[in-house]
């Protein structure tokens, strides 16, 4: 009897895992010396899970929704609300006091993460009712007025004593060391990929491909579009979540428009439709804003400064290579694929192909 072969591809799966983890153990050994690359690839990590979560929605279902930021800043409170040490209040609510309701509530986060996406989704099932009768435009419309009027909500005066109003929410418990924060991302972005490749992704793939012929085989295009609404608010409740962890203290500014439209960003530059894209995008956006900042410090040659390195000439560029990027691959840098070994062994084996029949129509342009 012949023994089965271990496939080619799980293999190289196996050393790529292997290598991340070896990084991130040379990353949390060596913390206090990397800890501006840590916080790039956290940040990364954390707007991965929001973007396949957008991707869910958009790229698989087709509802185009603009209400990440609302559903992050939701669940970043209620996990900022669960986890602050409550011997720490005190100096947090330092303005008008805390409710007595929320006084002694506290939860380990994880609990807390869970909660936090419980409530997103919960409030997405509600509002889902009305908005989701509505299509293209105005449903981004309607999710984005919803964004704003919960961002308005969190810092109004009425609700100072819960969410401390315009002062913020500080003394947040971080993560514990990288290992969890990225193996919560990846475990959120997994449990997203397997919906996606269940029954119902398949269904969600229908109502985006054509809503009549879906309909036509049965499917319910209400239920099918708040169950995509739903679970795509929870995973945002809960990167709205680990987003607090991170940053360790929050306001209702932080989550404005602004949010929404970076995330779209990544989506979008990674490829509408491919979660390898969204996530591949997450890292490239949030790295290259954060490599490029040189370009906002004034530089000078020879006693000559030179005026266009100020501050703000670095997302002048960065929106540049935008721009570059999206002329050459417009449907994204993945499309609507996702990543595989085969895939990457073609692309290599194209390289030295290209770069031949670039340097053959040289040679062909010198003879003629």
């Amino acid at each position: 009897m012949k023994k089965a072969k271990f496939p080619k591809n799980s293999i190289y799966t196996l050393i790529a895992l292997l290598i991340i983890i070896g990084l991130l153990a040379f990353l949390q050994a060596n913390s206090s010396a990397y800890s501006y690359q840590i916080s790039i690839l956290e940040r990364s990590a954390i707007y991965a899970v929001v973007a396949v979560s957008m991707n869910l929605l958009t790229g698989f279902t087709g509802l185009f929704s603009l209400g990440q930021a609302g559903f992050m800043a939701i669940g970043a409170y209620t996990v900022a609300i669960l986890t602050i040490p409550v011997e720490s209040r005190a100096s947090v609510y330092y303005v008008n006091g805390i409710s007595p309701v929320i006084a002694n509530l506290h939860c380990p986060f994880w609990l807390a993460l869970i909660i936090a996406g419980l409530l997103s989704a919960a409030i997405a099932a509600l509002i889902g009712i009305p908005v989701l009768r509505l299509k293209s435009d105005y449903l981004a419309i309607a999710t984005l007025g919803f964004s704003e009027i919960i961002r308005a909500v969190i810092a109004a005066p009425q609700l100072d004593r819960i969410t401390n109003g315009s002062y913020g929410l500080k003394n947040i418990p971080g993560f514990p060391n990288l290992f969890v924060a990225f193996g919560l991302c990846a475990l959120c972005i997994l449990l997203m990929v397997l919906l996606i490749n269940s029954s119902y992704g398949r269904a969600f793939k229908a109502l985006r491909e054509d809503e009549v012929a879906a309909q036509a085989m049965g499917l319910n295009l209400f239920r099918y579009k708040q169950l995509a609404f739903v679970i795509s608010s929870f995973f945002t409740g809960v990167s709205g979540g680990l987003l607090a962890m991170f940053m360790r203290s929050i306001e209702a500014k932080t989550f404005s428009i602004n949010l929404t439209y970076d995330i779209l960003l990544i989506v979008v530059l990674g490829g509408i439709g491919s979660v390898t894209g969204s996530v591949l995008g997450s890292f490239l956006v949030t790295a290259g804003r954060e490599w490029l900042r040189f370009f906002d410090s004034p530089l000078v040659i020879a006693g000559i400064q030179i005026p266009l390195f100020r501050s703000g000439f670095r997302m002048v560029i960065f929106s540049i290579l935008l721009m570059v990027v999206v002329l050459f691959y417009r449907r994204g840098i993945m499309g609507n694929n996702e990543f595989s070994w085969d895939g990457l062994k073609r692309l290599i084996k194209r390289i030295p192909t290209a770069l031949s029949g670039g340097n053959a129509a040289k040679k062909g342009g010198n003879v003629s």
